[in-house]
């Protein structure tokens, strides 16, 4: 009851006015503590903090949340089919790298497929990279998306997102990459968006603004087409995700920082490691754009600060990211064999 209170006497005041009318002061609401830094042309917002956060007011009272979701669709509409509209021949602008592993979120990568496809004023390829021992998304895939298969070294390999995004580089024919997980809706104008700042000069762009979680039954009932996205209020809503989810960089760029370091070997860290190193390039970090996460299970790990992924991450992190880059540039990365870290483990295993 207090914290209701506490929303409804000290939040309800700035989100009333942020979420009315027509224009996009939507894209302003944050918790009450937190401070947004705007963007020089005042078109977006950068979190002027480190780590992740969820609105606060929604999940007291949904409504907020649902109306948020509503203003920000209705600015940047997310769309779904199972076709694209350019000839696979032609030179893509941007290349959407995707990794995937197994059956069980089939239907998410469908649904991220769907969206990616409806992209309008760019030239869009799409590669999902199935990090499998025996390749099964074959049959499954649209036409227009390209598969590469990476069986991992050792069938208990726990999945390497690393991997995945480092050997889906390598097949890239676009010079903007794309880091996309299978679980994210995209607005019809992301790629499109990204790349009007790419030609700004910018290396790596995050127009992440709002990414809307959507909860269990809904999402169930938005890949059985019976639900609208906008039918249900989102379970949580995260701002100031940064390297993860989703994020574009300019393929030189990627080459130059190391792509992604493949020494995380299972969930987690290898995102925010790699943001630290893409700090050394030129950023657009003013985010604009809402994006919606479709619901599963939580990955292994993901709450315990003690995981393997979360220590590794803490120790790289006393090293300066010039340093990490040099080592990771000095070595190939996105073999085939496998993971870089991997590696090394098999190695100390077979001495």
């Amino acid at each position: 009851m207090k914290q209701l209170l506490g929303v409804l006497l000290k939040d309800l005041p700035r989100y009333i006015p942020a979420l009315a009318g027509s224009g996009k002061a939507w894209l302003t609401v944050c918790n009450r503590a937190q401070r947004l830094e705007a963007a020089p042309d005042r078109s977006g917002y950068r979190c002027d903090w480190q780590w992740t956060s969820d609105l606060h007011a929604p999940k007291l009272i949904p409504a907020l949340g649902r109306r948020l979701m509503q203003r920000a669709l209705a600015d940047y509409p997310i769309s779904r089919t199972d076709t694209r509209g350019n000839s696979p021949s032609s030179q893509p602008e941007i290349t959407f790298l995707i990794g995937h592993r197994g059956m069980a979120r089939l239907s998410h990568l469908l649904a991220t497929l769907q969206s990616i496809a409806t992209q309008q004023g760019a030239a869009v390829e799409c590669i999902v990279i199935e990090q499998d021992t025996v390749s099964q998304l074959g049959p499954h895939l649209p036409p227009w998306v390209r598969l590469v298969h990476t069986p991992p070294p050792a069938p208990d390999m726990p999945y390497c997102r690393s991997w995945t995004f480092n050997v889906g580089a390598q097949h890239a024919r676009a010079d903007v990459l794309v880091l996309h997980d299978n679980d994210m809706l995209v607005p019809v104008d992301y790629a499109a968006n990204i790349l009007d700042r790419m030609r700004q000069g910018y290396d790596v762009v995050n127009l992440k603004r709002f990414v809307f979680y959507l909860a269990q039954a809904h999402t169930q009932a938005v890949f059985e087409r019976q639900a609208d996205l906008l039918d249900a209020a989102p379970e949580v809503i995260v701002q100031n995700l940064e390297g993860g989810g989703s994020v574009a960089i300019t393929l030189a760029g990627y080459d130059q920082i190391g792509g992604l370091d493949e020494s995380f070997i299972g969930w987690g860290g290898e995102d925010n490691e790699f943001w630290e190193r893409a700090q050394t390039l030129r950023v657009w970090p003013w985010a604009n754009l809402p994006l919606v996460h479709l619901w599963h299970a939580a990955q292994p790990g993901k709450q315990d600060a003690g995981y393997h992924t979360a220590r590794h991450y803490q120790a790289l992190t006393q090293l300066a990211p010039q340093e990490r880059i040099a080592r990771l540039t000095s070595a190939p990365n996105g073999q085939m064999r496998g993971p870089q870290g991997w590696q090394a483990v098999a190695d100390v295993v077979e001495k």
